[in-house]
């Protein structure tokens, strides 16, 4: 740590406390805990012996921790918690500590889905459940959230949906708990890390819980790690690392409440590791033995904390053998009596929808009504002549007040946007009617490509301005974030914004399409299956520029293909066919058609991702242009654009493209593109009517 008013608070911190000792009452509650959590692994392991369930033996401590941060952040006014963690005692915490009814763990764990019948969605494996939920007791709101199995990936989703309950209004907290492995291990981690101090990105700090069992499914620290201790990566950002024996009761007690007092008091990130081990295999279907068999001798040889624990407190005379036994026999007959119920379990939508009750989930969405996205044409030039309008005496760059403040004043004289224009326009109206917009990327405020220009900087003095910002009728907030050299942590922190309101307009650019590639992950794990996995919608949008413009093969494409292999499309099961749509891949071809396509994301009564090739060289092409008459009220997206044929004129070839490749070849009366073809954007049986420009896909179809 660099800090010295940190170093000195926390040595006096940890001196103060050294000597204090927990009351007889929190020795109990601790003791409570710790063999409620041993009875509920040993339930598990009769009841499901073939089941994997990652449970907590060897660092049960973990959940007296976690009672301790949770009752000091009520305590100290926190009244939303995002919880971000891993499947290793997840089941435990799930039921111990937020309540979840035992009876849904074990319908789940029978083989039936955790999702309600009127929800959409087919569910996840056992240790990727999550809920919203209030901590029992108190008015603290509780997201657990829905992780995949691709360890510490959930780390910036919790952090961007803990971002957005701050800007809501909610004194949001987020803790996340790791494994010892994962934690160093995950490049995630330090991406993570890295947004912690960001102005766009705080949350106040983090409180994070390596469980440290020492081994890394069957790797050993020592070949799992370079550091000493596994917290280590938090030194990057000067975090404080405190490391706990998980059985010194006091210790960890006292080193729960100093990182939750630090992380309130500085604002910041703060580690504490739980050093415990892990009494079985990598799930308890694993003979640990074949590859650490010194390791799982003298583990197996060791009595468990919970029996070594009640022993101390019974030799103390805190409690007696029959306390403890009571404690274990309530628990096995509470969990025995919820057993009993898994027949007549149904799965409750209480835990699912929150802030979202109110938006539709949409299967199969070609049945649902197409929204008119236009928008009066005064409106739109008002704020077209907003967009550029700069305080008096500001000092704009010359070649900007020259080419694009000038330029954009006159196009809108002549009531014809190019693509910037475009996008400004939908931003301004979606403000205007009070939709919340963050555009988020590594080049967002004057565009990679220099085109967009939605924040301007004063060449004398460099203070900011965003006209956006100061649109008369603005009642929603417009945040441009141009962030850190990272795609994975920083598309994770969108996507978890984005899942926490629907009347958010999120937007992730890459600097050049194919850079998703870095965050391929949460592409595959979140954006593309949340919902059916989880029933989380979100209707994020990713701006990916493409297009074979010079770069070569390395800045070429975005991946289209990609795409569309992961869209939905008809699914066979037991003789239904079922159409399932999960995210919307576009190539617009004109300005109109991407402005409607941003504004048809608010405009839908569902949620659904939305993935942009957004152009490169369309971006200043001179037929690249639409008429506000195409944006006006009444009109929207059009997933074909209709061309009048000349019935005169024979047709021999028939060609469908879109974007860039259709104004290439729109140029040919000029004598500019492709001779010989003829385009035609009607709509209609492909023998008579020829189609041309298909600027929309979802699966098959848009």
């Amino acid at each position: 740590m660099e800090n010295q008013k940190e170093i000195n608070w926390l040595g006096k911190k940890l001196e103060a406390s050294a000597n204090v000792k927990l009351t007889d009452e929190e020795l109990k509650r601790f003791h409570r805990l710790i063999v409620e959590s041993e009875a509920f692994d040993h339930f598990m392991a009769k009841k499901f012996p073939t089941v994997k369930r990652y449970g907590l033996e060897g660092t049960e401590t973990m959940i007296p921790a976690m009672d301790i941060i949770l009752r000091k952040l009520e305590q100290d006014g926190t009244t939303d918690l995002v919880l971000g963690m891993p499947h290793r005692g997840r089941l435990n915490l799930l039921v111990g500590l937020l309540k979840y009814p035992p009876r849904a763990l074990f319908h789940k764990m029978k083989g039936n889905s955790e999702i309600p019948e009127e929800l959409f969605g087919i569910g996840d494996v056992l240790s990727h459940i999550g809920i919203s939920t209030k901590l029992p007791g108190t008015n603290m709101n509780i997201s657990l959230l829905n992780n995949p199995s691709h360890l510490e990936a959930i780390n910036p989703v919790a952090l961007g949906k803990t971002r957005n309950k701050i800007d809501k209004g909610r004194n949001a907290s987020c803790v996340q708990m790791h494994g010892d492995a994962a934690f160093i291990g995950q490049g995630i981690v330090a991406e993570t890390l890295c947004l912690s101090k960001l102005p766009h990105f705080q949350t106040g700090g983090t409180i994070h819980i390596v469980l440290d069992n020492q081994l890394g499914f069957t790797t050993p620290s020592l070949h799992s790690r370079s550091t000493r201790y596994s917290g280590d990566v938090g030194k990057m950002t000067n975090a404080p690392i405190l490391s706990v024996n998980a059985e010194k009761i006091h210790d960890v007690s006292r080193v729960m409440t100093i990182a939750t007092e630090y992380k309130n008091k500085f604002k910041k990130d703060v580690i504490v590791e739980i050093k415990g081990y892990r009494r079985h295999g990598h799930n308890e279907l694993d003979e640990p033995a074949f590859t650490q068999p010194k390791m799982y001798k003298a583990i197996r040889s060791r009595e468990t904390f919970p029996k070594t624990l009640t022993q101390t407190l019974i030799s103390q005379g805190v409690i007696a053998q029959h306390d403890s036994d009571r404690i274990k026999s309530q628990r096995e007959e509470e969990l025995e009596s919820e057993f009993k119920f898994i027949s007549d379990y149904k799965p409750e939508k209480v835990y699912f929808l929150g802030d979202w009750e109110r938006v539709k989930q949409a299967s199969d969405f070609s049945i649902l009504q197409i929204p008119k996205t236009g928008v009066d044409v005064a409106t739109m030039k008002q704020i077209i002549e907003h967009s550029v309008r700069l305080p008096q005496g500001f000092n704009v760059h010359p070649r900007l007040e020259k080419y694009h403040v000038q330029s954009r004043l006159k196009s809108c004289d002549r009531q014809v946007v190019d693509w910037s224009a475009a996008e400004t326009l939908a931003f301004g109206t979606l403000l205007c009617e009070g939709y919340n917009v963050r555009l988020s990327g590594q080049d967002v405020a004057r565009g990679t490509f220099s085109h967009r220009h939605l924040e301007f900087v004063d060449q004398v003095n460099e203070d900011k301005y965003v006209p956006l910002q100061h649109l008369p009728k603005k009642n929603a907030k417009l945040e441009i974030v141009t962030s850190n050299l990272s795609e994975f942590a920083v598309m994770g922190f969108e996507y978890g914004y984005s899942i926490n309101d629907p009347n958010n307009m999120v937007i992730w650019e890459a600097q050049f399409g194919d850079f998703n590639n870095g965050a391929q992950i949460m592409i595959d794990q979140f954006i593309a299956s949340g919902e059916d996995k989880w029933c989380l919608s979100t209707g994020i949008t990713l701006l990916l520029p493409h297009g074979m413009d010079g770069a070569g093969p390395e800045h070429s494409s975005g991946r289209l293909e990609r795409f569309l292999q992961m869209c939905d499309s008809d699914i066979n099961t037991d003789d239904v066919i079922e159409k399932r749509v999960n995210m919307c891949v576009i190539n617009p071809s004109t300005p109109a058609n991407y402005f409607h396509a941003l504004r048809r994301q608010m405009h839908r009564k569902f949620r659904k991702p939305l993935i942009v090739m957004s152009p490169k060289q369309l971006l200043r092409l001179s037929n690249c242009v639409s008429d506000l008459s195409e944006m006006a009220t009444g009109t929207s997206f059009k997933t074909v654009l209709p061309d009048v044929v000349d019935p005169s004129k024979s047709m021999r070839k028939i060609i469908f493209c879109s974007g860039k490749i259709f104004l290439r070849l729109d140029r040919t009366e000029e004598g500019q593109g492709i001779g010989g073809i003829v385009c035609n954007r009607s709509i209609g049986a492909i023998e008579s009517v020829p189609v041309r420009n298909v600027d929309g896909a979802i699966g098959s179809l848009c």
